[in-house]
């Protein structure tokens, strides 16, 4: 996969005066990591605006600070409560040759036969897997094929996987990943549909400078 580029330049501004920043059409961001100390930087807002949603949190990225590159994760993006636009990015340099853990995503693939067979109901336990390897190795997400379960109670563990060339998952072997259950009965289904209708807490989150927005 080829890694996407991100043009930055260093900045001085710091503090609520990141918003003169915004204001300008640009993102205050962050580099850091265990070899370099901290760098403050700012990006092009509507370049970054266009590539950062499309990256996962396992896929590499070039950081390049006024011509020095840096490989690097996305590691959180902060976003304005009521614009949903981007405030502040942090990204976590990585060494190139030294193994590092992440959270990848897993996505379902595949048909489980239970499903059509037996009117099973695909239930996932698990949303993302921690795996080591290099950072040339990182996959983007991976995939949990459903066509091997074919009855009510099948299961797929951890163990079951199969993961791509380098690169090792740290979970627990036996834990499952997604099981076959029975259809849900008139009675649970009006229960599931008025838990998803609930409105969700709001949980705020984030440093002080990022929140210093307009």
């Amino acid at each position: 996969m080829e890694k996407v580029v991100l043009q930055a330049n260093r900045r001085e501004v710091v503090g609520k005066q990141v918003r003169a920043l915004r204001r300008q059409g640009l993102l205050p961001a962050v580099i850091y990591g265990h070899h370099i100390q901290p760098i403050n930087i700012s990006l092009n807002a509507h370049d970054a605006g266009l590539v950062l949603p499309k990256l996962s949190s396992s896929q590499l990225v070039v950081v390049d600070v006024d011509g020095e590159r840096h490989n690097a994760l996305v590691r959180e993006k902060q976003r304005h409560p009521v614009t949903d636009t981007l405030i502040h990015v942090d990204f976590q340099a990585v060494s190139m040759t030294e193994k590092l853990r992440v959270m990848v995503s897993i996505e379902f693939v595949g048909e489980a036969p239970a499903v059509k067979n037996f009117n099973g109901v695909v239930v996932p336990s698990k949303e993302e897997l921690e795996i080591e390897c290099l950072p040339d190795d990182l996959p983007s997400h991976i995939e949990v094929d459903l066509s091997g379960l074919a009855e009510i109670g099948d299961a797929l563990h951890v163990r079951d996987i199969s993961l791509p060339p380098r690169v090792s998952v740290m979970d627990d072997p036996d834990e499952v990943i997604v099981v076959i259950t029975p259809p849900l009965s008139e009675a649970e289904l009006e229960a599931a549909e008025a838990v998803a209708g609930a409105e969700p807490e709001v949980i705020e989150k984030g440093k002080k400078e990022e929140e210093d927005f307009d």
